[in-house]
């Protein structure tokens, strides 16, 4: 795909990795739908994508929301005219262990509300604008068009992450299925798994948590947005590029 004038939805760009990729596209002459529920992050990823000279809109939208999302995604066909990709991106993380003991006895138990707060937002929601987005792409004819998913290299099962390891597995698995269902469509579909990304959370972290939690990376630092938003680009401009998960992680094993 050569991204120029085409146009490409990001969920959860209002910071961090989303408006990175918002930008990455941007400059590569992209016009882009941005979705978040942060509308003051959303006005400034707008703003910076403009300066490209590219078109830029934004609209609130909270992706679990089945109704919203459909809305969204005819609003984005009428300000644009057009639809040929999109960044699953919108995440949430709510930590905590299974079952939590002391002395033989069960203190903490992960709640249900974490638990399907995280699936929802990361798989339902994924599920609702990549539906959303491939009945608009299969309905205009677009000669090609691009779904990818944001996973996580703890996909693979990480301490802690019951809840995220799952949805994110699930991502990867919805990825498989759908490279299968829309190839007959043009249709493509991937995934990305960073790795340990310097986002907005991690810069509040100590210094000393932060080179802890680098010298468990082989390469020996902490990954860049800039790094996942340059794997979304060569998905987007690779064309027998579908079914996969790249992992952008440095070389982490977990």
């Amino acid at each position: 795909m050569d991204i120029k004038d085409k146009v490409i939805v990001i969920t959860g760009a209002g910071r961090g990795l989303g408006r990175a990729i918002a930008q990455q596209i941007a400059e590569k002459n992209g016009h882009l739908a941005l979705l978040d529920l942060d509308e003051e992050g959303l006005a400034e990823t707008v703003k910076l994508c403009e300066e490209f000279g590219v078109k830029a809109t934004s609209y609130i939208t909270n992706v679990t929301h089945e109704e919203m999302v459909v809305n969204t995604f005819d609003n984005v066909i009428k300000d644009h005219g057009a639809l040929h990709g999109l960044v699953n991106n919108a995440g949430i993380l709510r930590d905590g262990f299974l079952i939590k003991a002391k002395e033989g006895k069960v203190v903490k138990k992960m709640s249900v509300d974490d638990f399907e707060l995280v699936v929802d937002v990361h798989m339902k929601g994924s599920f609702l604008c990549a539906r959303e987005a491939a009945s608009h792409m299969v309905e205009m004819q677009v000669e090609e068009g691009v779904i990818i998913n944001m996973a996580s290299c703890s996909y693979k099962g990480n301490l802690g992450q019951t809840n995220y390891s799952a949805a994110k597995a699930g991502l990867v698995a919805m990825t498989t299925v759908w490279a299968k269902e829309l190839a007959r469509y043009g249709i493509r579909s991937m995934a990305i798994a960073p790795g340990t990304i310097e986002t907005d959370m991690l810069k509040s972290m100590p210094s000393d948590v932060l080179a802890k939690m680098a010298s468990h990376v082989p390469l020996g630092s902490i990954g860049q947005p800039e790094h996942i938003a340059k794997t979304v680009v060569f998905i987007l401009e690779n064309d027998y590029l579908s079914g996969r998960v790249i992992e952008v992680d440095g070389g982490l094993r977990l």
